[in-house]
């Protein structure tokens, strides 16, 4: 059965994009607390909003228009509302399919509105790292795949030493964070709070890697 997890970073989500108001940094480039939250909205609610989103490039324009509409239409605060009760009906209702779409999605849009705003890692959520933890192990060798890492196998590894290798390569490096900020790292998110060991070129080429979707 899934868990709820991801309706509390909804929630929480959404108490935060309120208090700040709709002008406020987000680590996602060129994004105001106002531009992510009509993409959470979109997202879920509209999918034409779908090639933006995952393909980027040529179809990013059209879903900007989208975002734009939809806070010219419900302005931030009802914006954000449509943040926090999802959508309406279809697939994204169904509790685990929402899980599985969700929970990592709000974690790292969490933070993104989180860091630059004064607010530092959560420590206090073993429920959430046990479950970010797991999203690691299996989705990190993909991700790391992904990021093109020439010759580099990159151990992710947590404080008290539980780990998974992820890529193929003759140099080792280990990234070492708490679970979240693994997952932080692994999407691209600058202020991730791990270390790197390793040979210092093969730490390089982490650095230089194209992580995230």
């Amino acid at each position: 059965m899934a868990s709820d997890l991801d309706l509390r970073e909804r929630h929480e989500l959404s108490d935060l994009l309120d208090q700040l108001g709709p002008d406020q940094p987000t680590l996602c480039e060129g994004w105001t607390t106002a531009d992510l939250a009509a993409h959470l909205v979109v997202r879920e609610r509209d999918p034409r909003s779908g090639p933006g989103i995952l393909l980027g490039g040529r179809f990013e324009g059209y879903t900007d228009k989208l975002m734009a509409r939809q806070l010219e239409k419900y302005d931030y605060a009802g914006t954000v509302e449509r943040v926090r009760t999802g959508p309406p009906w279809g697939p994204m209702r169904i509790p685990p399919l929402r899980h599985a779409m969700n929970l990592v999605e709000y974690f790292t849009h969490h933070e993104d509105v989180r860091r630059p705003n004064g607010l530092g890692p959560r420590t206090d959520r073993p429920d959430l790292d046990a479950e970010l933890w797991s999203y690691v192990r299996r989705m990190g060798p993909m991700m790391v795949r992904r990021a093109k890492l020439d010759g580099v196998r990159l151990t992710l590894q947590r404080p008290d030493g539980a780990s998974v290798d992820a890529g193929k390569g003759d140099q080792v490096v280990t990234m070492t964070g708490a679970p979240g900020e693994l997952v932080l790292a692994l999407y691209g998110r600058d202020g991730a709070e791990v270390t790197y060991d390793g040979d210092e070129q093969a730490v390089a080429t982490v650095l230089a890697g194209s992580f995230g979707f």
